[in-house]
């Protein structure tokens, strides 16, 4: 690391911690949110609605076709970005029957 000054080093640290913060914000979120739903006595998990979104198809009611040669990760990288996925591309999700919605597991059969 020589020829490095001090200024570098601390703007590698910054975007280190940034990275580390984008990363981390989705967990930390869901945390809050159940906390709060904790002490408001609601659903840890869904709030009282219930119903919660198909973790297979994230309650879009389609997913990609998968394949040998299909590279899932790219494709959410272009979609993040913008691009579009192809009609012919996506099948309806076995899970949720293509609703993209499921019944809460852990109220939906107390009540």
């Amino acid at each position: 690391m020589e020829g490095l000054t001090e200024s570098e080093i601390a703007g590698f640290v910054v975007g280190a911690l940034l990275l580390g913060a984008s990363i981390a914000a989705q967990r930390v979120d869901g945390f809050i949110a159940t906390s709060q739903r904790r002490s408001l006595n609601m659903c840890k998990r869904c709030g009282d609605l219930r119903m919660v979104a198909c973790s297979q198809c994230k309650g879009v009611g389609s997913v990609r076709k998968s394949g040998i040669f299909t590279f899932g990760l790219l494709d959410d990288i272009y979609e993040s970005l913008g691009a579009e996925t192809k009609a012919a591309d996506l099948v309806a999700c076995s899970a949720c029957r293509s609703k993209g919605r499921l019944r809460c597991p852990e109220c939906s059969n107390v009540r």
